[in-house]
């Protein structure tokens, strides 16, 4: 606590640099999940190490600066490129599955069904068109 008034900053305040910082990490998180939201394999500790960060310090980046978790944020991702996918038709469920990073089908249609409130085959006779 005296280094912290030491330095100029109270307790429970955080300094501009801090949160210019975890700004910076979030987005450049957010760029890595966009490109590699596919691989199954994808997981915070390796977008932390090709930003050059610590897992937690990233972690505190999708809270403080996205109100998210690491998680959620992909799973959002892989959720909206899948309906995108679904409506266009062209992939079987299955294929869809894989193309957003599962390896099985069921879980994907488990994630799908708790993301957009129907199974990914329903999301796609409604042609896009239920509530998300």
């Amino acid at each position: 606590m005296i280094r912290a008034r030491f330095q100029g900053v109270s307790r429970g305040e955080v300094r501009n640099s801090t949160v210019h910082r975890r700004s910076e990490l979030y987005f450049d998180a957010l760029r890595v999940i966009e490109r590699d939201y596919w691989n199954e394999e994808l997981c915070l500790t390796r977008v932390a190490r090709q930003i050059a960060t610590s897992r937690r310090q990233l972690q505190r980046s999708f809270s403080e600066v996205g109100g998210t978790s690491f998680r959620r944020e992909l799973q959002r991702i892989r959720m909206s490129r899948a309906a995108d996918l679904l409506h266009e038709g062209r992939l079987s469920v299955q294929e869809v599955a894989a193309a957003v990073g599962y390896r099985q089908a069921a879980q994907f249609a488990k994630a799908f069904r708790r993301s957009h409130g129907a199974p990914p085959s329903a999301f796609r006779r409604s042609n896009g068109r239920l509530a998300v």
